[in-house]
């Protein structure tokens, strides 16, 4: 998979946030999503969320993910 198309499905299940990925080999993937929508819910829950945008992409096309999920106000944006 590539950046873009990682982006770009991240993008689609969170359209209001601010969401930076890099990949050294479009199979490890690090990802920044910025998003209100985390407000009030653990790293873990954030995380499971956007785990499940990828679904079975995980452990495939992607076969590593990094992440960091805040909100706007934890990434001083707000």
């Amino acid at each position: 998979m590539q950046v873009q198309e990682l982006k770009v499905l991240l993008e689609g299940a969170f359209p209001d946030a601010d969401i930076d990925v890099v990949s050294p080999d479009e199979v490890h993937f690090q990802a920044t999503v910025v998003a209100e929508t985390f407000a009030g819910k653990s790293t873990l829950a954030r995380h499971r969320m956007v785990y499940a945008v990828l679904g079975e992409r995980m452990g495939g096309e992607v076969h590593a993910l990094s992440l960091r999920t805040l909100t706007p106000s934890e990434a001083g944006t707000a």
